[in-house]
């Protein structure tokens, strides 16, 4: 039994990497790759990690109804999930997951209520902060924003279906496609 699966948490909490990691063990697992207007960060390629699309296109996009979920995250740049790619994938009955934030696994509750909301959080509220700082892609403003971003986030918990504590990528990787391959019982799991 597949269905869609929202992977979201605050920023650093890795989702990205767990993402990754669910990407290299697991190849059956199909992924959305998101649109954004953000700049690439160093090693991300058009296509790969993200579409990186300008504002005009992206507005477009949700102009013509192609994005599933869509937002303006830390206040800057926009992000959204093509809707189309993921109707497909769900049609051809894979193991479907979301990477996206907050405000997006809130819009795919509201536009598919079958989906499992997976919320990743961090071990400790200090091991999430060491981790934002240490990747050192942020300046200190972007930091503080994030941070506070973070701080909302953490709160949206309860809204979820399922938390997974992001102690190491690997176990957490293993347990996201666990839920994403199992008959997911309807009780919370943590």
């Amino acid at each position: 039994m597949n269905r869609l699966v929202v992977l979201a948490g605050p920023a650093a909490v890795g989702k990205g990497t767990v993402a990754a990691a669910v990407r290299e063990q697991h190849p059956d697992v199909w992924m959305s790759i998101s649109a954004t207007t953000r700049m690439p960060r160093p090693g991300e390629q058009n296509g790969v990690h993200y579409y990186f699309v300008t504002d005009e296109v992206f507005d477009q996009m949700i102009e013509d109804g192609e994005l599933l979920e869509h937002a303006v995250v830390h206040g800057q740049a926009k992000y959204g999930t093509p809707r189309r790619p993921v109707e497909d994938a769900l049609a051809a009955g894979k193991p479907c997951l979301l990477e996206i934030d907050l405000a997006g696994a809130r819009q795919v509750r509201e536009a598919m209520p079958e989906a499992l909301l997976v919320f990743l959080k961090p071990p400790s509220w200090d091991e999430l902060v060491r981790r934002l700082i240490g990747r050192g892609t942020e300046t200190q403003d972007q930091q503080d924003r994030r941070l506070a971003t973070a701080k909302v986030e953490l709160a949206a918990e309860s809204e979820f279906d399922r938390v997974i504590v992001n102690h190491e990528v690997h176990a957490a990787a293993d347990e996201l496609v666990k839920l994403m391959k199992s008959g997911i019982p309807d009780n919370p799991l943590t």
